[in-house]
């Protein structure tokens, strides 16, 4: 594709490579400051959102001036403000809601997330949250307020500053907990969901389905690689997508998956790229293979996956712990994260992993599967020719008959 060109020349001017450079680092820092600009006001509007919802606990608003006190204020706003949207008596509600769902969480959520003014980097459960370039966004989380905790300021938490609005009202009106809203607001940062997109991951009930998976995750990583492995993890994987037969073999769900493997993917959930299906190492001169090797982009890291029909034996356990000690050692670099392993089975006894995990020296996760689709038995129907014999066939009885 023919690279877009912004240059347009005059018989004034000698344009060189120099000048495009320049051009191209201009627009650069316009854009650069699109995103900042956009980012100030949402981070204002949430500010004014939250201190209204403040305003409207502390002050004891209804109790003070009545019961219909939301809707006036929302009126005479609305008359302040006339061009503007977002006063309506439901949205002031919501604010307050808002208010009351984080207030008591706040000063935790600061800790966890930065804030404006420290300058510190912004942290994602697993390791650094990349909201933007690093290079070119680098001072992006200077922006944003203060909210004022009575004689006590607490920074606004910065990943607030980035979920618009409506994002936030789906999140504290289906969300029973703190811990599941900041999941849902981390992931509509990381993966710039849209409302929709949001809402599918609500109904879906993400919080729930995500990180389930029993591991050692936690002792064999570092602490923020840990927290991001053990996300991107289920503790059951919904394979209803796939057709299988009913005496099915682990290659008969292996084939099944790779067919499906766009929906595979979504089921694994984002960041897993697929590179390849019984992937060959050579250890020793013997040829070694992978049921399924995966990379996972925001773990930045290796993932061995392996599938099991059966519940799971101690004997997995040595078998993926092999494979991820390989992929360690013939396709890590040295800019990989430590390798993890996961390996999904019909079923498990808890007690059985655990102890299967000691002695163990890589990251690895067990997990189950279930609602796989068995094929219906192909039944032998009639050809068309067929049934216009038959049918030739009952008539020349039926008129015999009579005759």
């Amino acid at each position: 594709m023919e690279k877009k060109s912004y240059i347009t020349s005059s018989h004034d001017v000698h344009l060189d490579i120099e000048y495009t450079q320049w051009l191209t680092e201009l627009i650069g820092r316009y854009r650069h400051a699109q995103v900042k600009a956009a980012v100030k006001v949402n981070s204002e509007k949430l500010l004014w959102n939250w201190q209204t919802g403040r305003d409207l606990v502390r002050r004891k608003a209804e109790e003070k001036w009545g019961t219909g006190i939301v809707e006036q204020l929302s009126l005479d706003l609305q008359a302040a403000f006339p061009n503007e949207t977002g006063f309506g008596t439901s949205n002031l509600w919501y604010m307050k809601k808002w208010y009351l769902f984080y207030s008591g969480e706040l000063r935790r959520l600061v800790g966890e997330f930065g804030d404006y003014s420290s300058g510190r980097p912004i942290h994602h459960v697993g390791g650094e949250l990349q909201l933007f370039d690093r290079k070119e966004f680098e001072k992006l989380h200077h922006i944003g307020g203060e909210i004022i905790e009575d004689s006590e300021s607490a920074n606004f938490p910065y990943i607030f500053a980035c979920v618009p609005w409506k994002h936030h009202v789906e999140i504290v009106s289906k969300c029973k907990t703190v811990d599941e809203a900041l999941f849902y607001l981390k992931l509509t940062v990381h993966e710039s969901l849209s409302k929709q997109g949001l809402l599918n991951c609500l109904k879906a009930n993400l919080y729930e389905e995500q990180g389930g998976a029993l591991t050692n995750y936690k002792e064999k990583l570092p602490l923020p690689q840990a927290k991001l492995a053990q996300d991107i993890t289920r503790g059951n994987y919904n394979f209803s997508f796939v057709h299988v037969p009913k005496e099915y073999t682990e290659r008969d769900l292996e084939d099944a998956l790779c067919n499906q493997m766009t929906r595979f993917l979504l089921e694994l959930g984002n960041g897993f790229a697929f590179i390849g299906r019984q992937k060959e190492l050579v250890i020793s001169g013997v040829s070694r293979r992978i049921d399924l090797l995966f990379y996972h982009i925001r773990l930045r890291s290796y993932v061995v996956l392996e599938i099991k029909v059966k519940p799971f034996e101690p004997s997995f356990a040595g078998q993926i712990n092999f494979y991820v000690n390989a992929v360690d050692e013939i396709l890590k670099t040295p800019e990989d994260n430590p390798t993890i392993g996961l390996l999904i089975c019909s079923d498990m006894r808890d007690t059985d992993v655990q102890l299967s995990f000691k002695g163990i020296t890589t990251p690895l996760g067990v997990a189950t599967y279930n609602n796989v689709q068995l094929e219906e038995i192909k039944r032998q129907l009639p050809t068309y020719d067929q049934l216009v014999e038959r049918v030739r066939l009952l008539e020349q009885e039926i008129t015999d008959s009579k005759g």
